[in-house]
């Protein structure tokens, strides 16, 4: 009798459970995968744009480079106190905030009218976009107990390689419709794509709810179980965290795991970061037109989207993160080395493209999971947000040094060096961590 009471307990304990995370997981993951697949429509439509702007208004590989990645500077200076506000606001509110900024420095950039007033808009837009990302990373830990969260994120993060796959085209066929409404298409583009910004972060506030405590949605049993899960594992993983939760945000900050996650980060972030702005005008100095360079770009996008929730899963599955981190990071690494033995084949290119870009976005579920377990409770909000600043000064050193080259040289194969360099450099910083750890 006793052990049929235990297994019946277990079976409502894993109904709850179940239940729980799934309103959870519908209740979130729309809004803030949509959140983020916007932003980075947003972000690296430039790419796009170039393909007309740098003509128009005089910009030429080494300044696109320089404006491309001068976003990631003011991005990750303001992405830290940005993260310890969203702490204090509130997350509805914050988020909501974030997105009307970028909505409207987006929208704006389509005034540009040269180098300078480029550079001064991918800056602005940096700081209005900066926290967003580490602040739903934040938040998915605040819902999401650790079993659950390579392939939430995974989930989440998908809405990136998405962004691409759709937005490509998009993009493309929005830069036809030159001279509609007296603008040019890369002017309309910008304007069109920055709208959907501005609408869901009006609507955020009444979207999201801050803490599970707070949610109406979830019944009282259903609060209590998740409420628990999560208070159990934060004060168990307080424990292993070598005293960084308690520590002053100084010590956070400079904790040599925090900044060695963040090298590792930049491995795959400085590649992602560089084929989302750059990829376009690799794919049309084939000779393609720009509806072809559309549909092109998006292939390796498109399936990157499938093979990421895959990944996700199967880390979760097997409980394993730091090899599902490791060898999509070393694919990225030897993919890019090898662009600059294709020669002039178009073929072997996006093969190359698809293995590196795919590369870039499924190490990022398992990744951030691993992540999150190094850097629990309070030393979490900190922590995090310096794991993705310091990672995403590789997309600023990357995209400048690849246009610089490519200005130089002529090459995008030897321009894509340095970011292989960097891939590498976060693949074995990976395994060295582990291994100390």
């Amino acid at each position: 009798m006793h052990s049929t009471t235990l297994d019946t307990s277990t079976r409502v304990i894993s109904q709850l459970e179940r239940q729980t995370m799934r309103k959870v997981a519908w209740r979130l993951l729309p809004v803030l995968m949509l959140g983020y697949f916007i932003a980075f429509v947003d972000r690296v439509n430039v790419g796009f744009a170039a393909l007309q702007m740098n003509h128009a208004v005089g910009i030429d590989h080494a300044a696109f480079g320089l404006g491309g990645g001068l976003f990631y500077l003011t991005y990750v200076l303001f992405e830290i106190p940005s993260n310890l506000a969203m702490q204090k606001v509130g997350a509805r509110l914050w988020i909501a905030r974030i997105m009307i900024s970028w909505g409207l420095v987006s929208a704006c950039t389509a005034l540009i009218s040269g180098p300078n007033s480029f550079y001064a808009m991918r800056i602005l837009l940096g700081a209005a976009e900066a926290g967003f990302f580490p602040g739903v990373i934040l938040y998915l830990t605040q819902w999401f107990p650790s079993a659950y969260r390579a392939r939430i994120i995974a989930i989440f993060m998908v809405a990136v390689p998405l962004s691409s796959f759709i937005g490509s085209p998009l993009s493309a066929a929005l830069l036809q419709l030159d001279g509609l409404f007296g603008l040019q298409g890369w002017q309309l583009m910008f304007v069109l794509e920055a709208m959907p910004a501005i609408l869901l972060g009006v609507m955020v506030p009444w979207l999201l709810t801050n803490k599970p405590q707070e949610a109406k949605w979830l019944n009282a049993e259903e609060k209590s179980w998740l409420t628990r899960q999560l208070d159990t594992e934060n004060a168990a993983a307080g424990k292993t965290a070598g005293g960084a939760d308690h520590g002053r945000l100084r010590d956070i900050l400079l904790n040599r795991y925090v900044l060695a996650a963040a090298l590792v980060y930049a491995g795959a972030s400085g590649a992602s970061q560089c084929l989302s702005l750059w990829q376009p005008q690799i794919i049309k100095a084939f000779g393609l037109s720009t509806l072809e360079t559309g549909l092109l770009n998006s292939v390796p996008f498109g399936i990157a989207a499938v093979l990421m929730l895959w990944w996700g899963k199967h880390s979760d599955r097997t409980q394993e993160r730091v090899w599902h981190s490791g060898l999509p990071l070393a694919a990225v690494a030897i993919s890019l080395m090898l662009v600059a033995f294709t020669g002039s084949s178009l073929t072997l290119t996006i093969a190359l493209l698809v293995l590196a870009v795919t590369g870039t976005y499924i190490f990022k579920g398992p990744f951030w999971a691993l992540a999150s377990e190094w850097m629990p409770g309070k030393s979490a909000a900190a922590g995090l947000a310096q794991v993705n600043a310091v990672g995403n000064l590789a997309g600023f050193v990357g995209s400048a040094m690849l246009g610089a080259i490519k200005q130089a040289t002529g090459s995008f194969a030897l321009a894509l060096l340095p970011i292989a360099l960097i891939s590498l450099i976060g693949c074995i910083t990976l395994w060295l961590l582990t291994r100390k750890r």
